[in-house]
């Protein structure tokens, strides 16, 4: 272990090879960002030799995890410091060209955990973008002044509107098959038919043409929304950046810096203000133990906002995205997440309570999407859940939804030492990526049992009353507790990691497919599969070879 000193953070114990995700804008290698309201402007600027890892250079504003880790801090807080943005342009510092997508060498040298964990953040970061343009008012246009390939043309799909140049060579286009053996792992095929609604044919032959379309027939095939001389991109970019913003008044917005999280992190624990979670890489076990408020939510909303960032909701969550992402990339050894919490009802639910009470105020609506990306962000993690109800009532309305994100619910059977509680924050504040709340995702939408839970709204609920309405998995006494959980973390740990991702990630989706769950669902299955094949991994394979002068060497047979 060695001690780092970041820019604008504190002390933070870390090793050599830690990916952190805390991040400021005056830290930014790739990317500007400009603001003037009621616009913003994203500039992707990847310095070449900013990469996360060696042994490769990020030419052609190629991308790596660091580039989408600035990305998702810009889009954190352009939401949060910056509510008074109503349209932001996503475009490229570098003439002539877009992006080139994601780094060849990076992901020809990344290990397989590290693709994977790549391509889900990125698909994260890019959910996020069309969250915010959906429900926050802040759309995102895609500005191309030149060739969008690959990652480059998905990040352009995550954006409302796409404008492209008309100069005869630039062209968006997603080749991974033809050049890498590999999909486009960003959403890209998903995005291309269910968002823009590409016909297959079309979609098809985009996909196997390695150079892509650009032109008239990218705008009359949907792939792109606009054409334009390149001397008046930043014109159209603008004119229809105003258009989608509309007339709104957001002038009196005033927003909430997001200061940097207090953390200490070591080798067996990880301190955050309202969070700690203990590492046992024997047991292969995490227990995040999270404290509930100490005091009840202020009632009035300039008290509120004067807390900012420490506005007990937003820094918990906060705190909780940053320990996911954390313990999600650099401790894969780490294969079984166990949640408790203390705390009690009453300030718990003040604090649901005020947040649904004006869900059109801006601060609290990016606080409660805030915790909608954050426990999506769980549901797609691969790690086995449990949560365990030992003592207090701090499982209780969006902390509840905590636990039925979770694999398993444990509740100790013992009157007045602990219970749950549900909220209206239960029944549709926080949906999934299925856009079921997680209480309709547990019932398979069963009226008749969510009907009795609703009638609980707000109250205390014993262990006998939760293991009838279906709310926990077990209720152990205190005889056989200790024993109980301990048999059902140790079996959980003896069991292939390789399967259990496939398990939990098959049963925590039931209910209909969205263009969100097919995106991580395809991930994981397909994309997982490619890439591990030769085709793609091997030594004459085209992730390889790829830059080599070689051509890949591909075995035909179809599996």
């Amino acid at each position: 272990m060695q001690k780092v000193l970041a820019s604008g953070k504190e002390d933070l114990l870390v090793e050599d090879s830690v990916v952190d995700f805390q991040i400021a804008p005056e830290d930014y290698q790739h990317w500007q960002l400009l603001v003037e309201p009621p616009l913003a402007t994203l500039f992707m600027n990847v310095k070449e030799d900013g990469g996360l890892g060696s042994g490769y250079e990020l030419k052609l504003n190629s991308y790596d995890l660091g580039v989408d880790i600035e990305l998702h801090d810009a889009i954190q807080r352009l939401r949060f410091e910056h509510p008074n943005v109503g349209a932001v342009i996503i475009t490229s510092a570098k003439p002539r060209v877009f992006s080139s997508g994601a780094n060849i060498k990076m992901l020809a040298s990344a290990t397989h955990a590290a693709k994977v964990n790549f391509c889900k953040f990125t698909n994260e970061t890019r959910c996020a973008m069309e969250q915010a343009t959906a429900l926050s008012g802040q759309s995102y246009i895609a500005a191309l002044n030149g060739v969008a390939s690959g990652g480059g043309y998905e990040l352009a799909l995550a954006c409302e509107y796409i404008i492209l140049i008309d100069d005869g060579s630039s062209r968006v286009a997603l080749p991974e098959l033809p050049l890498l053996g590999v999909l486009p792992a960003t959403g890209g095929l998903t995005r291309l038919v269910d968002k823009r609604k590409i016909r297959r044919d079309y979609a098809d032959i985009l996909c196997t043409t390695a150079e892509g379309i650009g032109g008239k027939k990218a705008v009359d095939w949907g792939l792109v929304d606009e054409l334009t001389v390149s001397s008046k991109l930043e014109e159209a970019a603008v004119s229809r950046a105003h258009l989608l913003a509309g007339d709104e008044d957001r002038t009196n917005l005033k927003g909430v810096a997001l200061t940097p999280l207090s953390r200490k992190f070591g080798e067996d624990k990880l301190e955050y203000s309202h969070l700690n979670i203990e590492l046992n890489s024997a047991a292969s076990g995490a227990i995040f133990t999270i404290r509930g408020p100490e005091n009840p939510c202020p009632v009035e909303w300039e008290e509120v906002f004067a807390q900012g960032p420490l506005f007990w909701p937003l820094q918990l969550v906060r705190e909780l995205d940053d320990s996911i992402l954390h313990l999600r990339t650099n401790r894969p050894d780490i294969s079984c997440w166990v949640f408790k919490v203390s705390g009690t009802a009453e300030l718990l639910n003040s604090y649901d309570s005020f947040l649904l009470a004006e869900p059109d105020n801006w601060f609290n609506r990016e606080i409660r999407l805030f915790w909608v990306r954050t426990l999506k962000r769980l549901d797609v993690t691969s790690r086995s859940l449990i949560s365990v109800i030992d003592n207090s009532s701090g499982f209780s309305g969006t902390l509840f939804d905590l636990a039925l994100a979770c694999d398993r619910i444990y509740m100790l059977d013992e009157k007045d030492v602990c219970s749950i509680g549900v909220t209206e924050m239960n029944f549709g504040g926080l949906p999934m990526a299925n856009g079921l709340s997680r209480l309709e995702n547990r019932f398979m939408q069963d009226q008749e049992s969510l009907g009795k839970i609703r009638r609980r709204l707000g109250k205390k609920i014993w262990a006998g009353d939760a293991s009838q309405l279906g709310l926990v998995t077990s209720c152990p006494d205190e005889i056989d507790w200790d024993e109980e959980l301990r048999l059902a973390i140790e079996e959980r740990s003896s069991f292939s990691g390789d399967a259990l991702t496939g398990l939990e990630a098959n049963l925590r989706f039931s209910g209909p497919e969205t263009i969100e769950t097919k995106i991580f669902g395809r991930l994981s299955a397909w994309q997982n599969w490619v890439f591990q094949r030769p085709n793609a991994a091997g030594d004459e394979g085209a992730l390889r070879r790829y830059g080599t002068g070689k051509r890949p060497i591909f075995d035909r047979k179809r599996v």
